[in-house]
């Protein structure tokens, strides 16, 4: 065979093979690409159908839902939950600012508070006065915040009549517990000394009674407001006032000391802020042993609000349990509790009466360590003491 014939012929055989390896690569390179969109139309899909699953959850809540920009406050979006409980509309509200479509609450200042925004309730709806609304800011992410508004208005309805019926059984407990009470006061025990133990423990036990429907009572009343008194109450009197009844509680059993480092009173309720004062210091008293002590100090805060504390050395009180303490009747230890005369809603009072003067009850605890309970209020309600003739408060 001639070589360049066979040079030729090795050519085309190698162009040939070049070709079909080419031809080959280009198929599974096709191949590959057509695997691509398919890869990429199924995740399509999939997202597709997840943004409709959960578009289809949005839709079938029952709580209204919203997505509000963190900056401007303007709603990106909401499921129809909201056009029901809100009458907000599409797409007329869409970008629209969140406090003038809800413009009937007062929460201009609450939105501003961003993540430390405490849950607010019992509004009622800008559709329907009669339906009662509770309001949660959430985090969603760092552009956006989730506003879900929730229909309570059963829950309310429910509330309501438990306190009514509360209130009404504790009224009808007081004059028969009066009777009683009245009929072992008139029984002399040096008359009768083999009944003696035994009357003593009634009138106890009838005193307790007596002071817990009081309790109750006090309890109805400060759930069934809305407001204070908005007076000037002069702190130094009343922490004179809380010093002694500590003193006369205590019988000389601890040390009791008081600071008012604050110099300045504070705006609300005289009555219910006794109140609250007193049932902490009480509880101080009643759960720290003889020889320790017990510390009530009213500061100001970082913010210019004030702090009033109640602190002691006493038992403290393990983690798990200073989450629940406020709970009506609830006790770290039932024991305990009875033997110090407690009603288990001494906490519960003052946590109502410090949410009336928009303060909150802050607790800190170790066993083996004491307590420290604190008042804290904001600085609307903290006002400039007025000095007497003579430079003294």
């Amino acid at each position: 065979m001639d070589w360049s014939l066979a040079t030729a012929i090795a050519a085309l055989a190698a162009a040939c093979a070049a070709l079909a390896w080419l031809w080959r690569r280009l198929r599974r390179l096709e191949s590959e690409r057509l695997d691509e969109r398919r890869r990429a139309r199924a995740g399509r899909r999939r997202l597709l159908d997840l943004l409709r699953a959960y578009r289809a959850l949005a839709d079938a809540l029952p709580d209204a839902v919203i997505v509000a920009e963190r900056n401007s406050q303007r709603i990106v979006w909401f499921n129809p939950a909201a056009t029901r409980l809100l009458g907000l509309r599409q797409p007329r509200d869409i970008d629209a600012p969140l406090g003038e479509c809800l413009q009937a609450w007062p929460i201009a200042r609450w939105l501003a508070a961003g993540r430390m925004a405490e849950p607010m309730g019992d509004l009622p709806s800008p559709i329907s006065p009669e339906v009662r609304l509770s309001l949660r800011l959430v985090p969603y992410s760092p552009e956006h915040w989730l506003l879900i508004v929730r229909d309570v208005t059963r829950l309310e309805r429910l509330e309501h009549m438990r306190r009514d019926f509360v209130a009404n059984v504790s009224h009808e407990l007081r004059t028969p517990l009066t009777v009683v009470h009245g009929y072992l006061e008139m029984l002399d025990p040096a008359e009768h000394p083999d009944w003696a133990p035994m009357l003593a423990e009634m009138q106890r036990q009838s005193q307790r009674m007596t002071q817990l429907v009081e309790d109750l009572l006090t309890l109805s009343r400060l759930e069934s407001r809305d407001a204070v008194p908005e007076e000037t109450v002069a702190m130094a009197p009343l922490l004179a006032t809380l010093q002694r009844e500590a003193e006369a509680l205590s019988q000389g059993a601890h040390e009791i000391g008081v600071e008012d480092v604050a110099q300045v009173d504070l705006a609300g309720s005289q009555h219910e802020l006794h109140s609250a004062f007193s049932n902490l210091v009480s509880n101080a008293v009643r759960y720290t042993p003889a020889g320790g002590r017990i510390g009530i100090r009213l500061a100001r805060t970082a913010d210019g609000g004030a702090e009033l504390a109640v602190t002691d050395t006493g038992q403290g009180i393990a983690p798990e349990h200073l989450p629940r303490l406020t709970e009506r009747f609830y006790r770290v230890s039932t024991s305990r509790s009875r033997e110090s005369g407690g009603t288990g809603l001494g906490l519960a009072i003052v946590k109502h009466v410090l949410g009336l003067h928009q303060a909150q009850l802050r607790i800190e605890s170790e066993p083996g360590a004491g307590s420290r309970f604190a008042c804290v209020f904001g600085p609307g309600r903290v006002v400039a003491r007025k000095r007497r003739i003579g430079g003294t408060a």
